[in-house]
């Protein structure tokens, strides 16, 4: 069974590996930085929060939140607009990434990305794993 650290450096570096394959220059910050990779996707730069998810076989799920230890116990972050750009989902159940526009999810406490259809046929307001592969996503961003 993987730790927490462990399973967050097998996420950064699947997201890695993916981007660079796609021509993506990925830089790594130095110190205490909210995010923990800056794409060039030439001519702009992203910053870019790496997570590990889950999945059930039907939903892959991720929190998009960092916790840390401190006197009064675990303390839950969210992050905010002005610290990434998109988060990036590793699951190793389906052993692809996911590309998300931290806009549209920041201040949410987990993300849900659905793999199969629902049980009650429900469409309106699923988000498909689909619709946030990192491959495809990286070259809507990157243009022609």
């Amino acid at each position: 069974m993987l730790t927490t650290n462990q399973k967050g450096a097998v996420a950064e570096a699947a997201v890695a590996k993916e981007a660079i394959a796609r021509g993506i220059g990925v830089y790594k910050p130095f110190g205490d930085e909210r995010s923990d990779f800056i794409f060039d996707l030439r001519p702009a730069l992203v910053r870019v929060q790496c997570k590990w998810a889950s999945c059930d076989g039907d939903v892959i799920y991720a929190r998009l939140y960092s916790t840390r230890r401190a006197r009064a116990g675990l303390v839950r972050s969210l992050y905010t607009l002005g610290e990434v750009d998109f988060f990036a989902l590793y699951c190793s159940e389906t052993d692809r990434c996911y590309l998300l526009d931290a806009g549209a999810f920041v201040g949410q406490v987990q993300v849900l990305l659905r793999l199969n259809d629902t049980r009650n046929n429900q469409a309106l307001g699923v988000k498909w794993a689909s619709d946030f592969e990192l491959a495809a996503k990286l070259d809507e961003l990157q243009g022609p």
